[in-house]
């Protein structure tokens, strides 16, 4: 018998360095505490640009401009086909009042290090993976994403 083949889910995911620390974000998946990107799954008729801003502002209260994109990614499981689109974004402005959803605990800003020590579970291999791509340098600019058509 064949297994059932899942479309893949798009995602966007944050990349938000401050000096040498990177914004994360503390959240509830399948019952365990583990760290991820600011990251979500794009909402009908959005753009991935508007789609990363807006997930961002959600899971960790910061506004955000996408400066450009560090790389496309695929992540087989077992139940799901995920391609993440993982964006450079500078950090405007912080608004601490402001809720967060639901699934997320409270945001941090740590070094490469304190993220590869592994106190914390990982979401998905793709959180080191995108730091250790910004870090070795990999952007291309957001021109290479063409807007939607409407």
């Amino acid at each position: 018998m064949t297994p059932e083949i899942s479309l893949p889910r798009i995602t966007v995911a944050a990349i938000v360095p401050d000096g040498d620390r990177y914004l994360l974000v503390e959240e509830r998946s399948e019952g365990q505490t583990v760290l991820n990107q600011p990251a979500g799954h794009l909402d009908p008729n959005e753009s991935l640009i508007d789609a990363v801003i807006r997930e961002t502002l959600e899971e960790s209260a910061w506004d955000v401009e996408p400066v450009g994109l560090i790389g496309i990614y695929q992540l087989f499981l077992p139940h799901a086909h995920y391609v993440r689109m993982a964006f450079l974004c500078r950090p405007r402005q912080h608004h601490p009042d402001r809720a967060l959803d639901t699934d997320i605990l409270r945001t941090h800003w740590m070094t490469r290090a304190e993220l590869a020590s592994g106190a914390t579970a990982h979401r998905s291999p793709l959180v080191l993976r995108c730091i250790n791509d910004h870090q070795q340098g990999r952007l291309w600019p957001l021109e290479q994403i063409v807007e939607p058509f409407r």
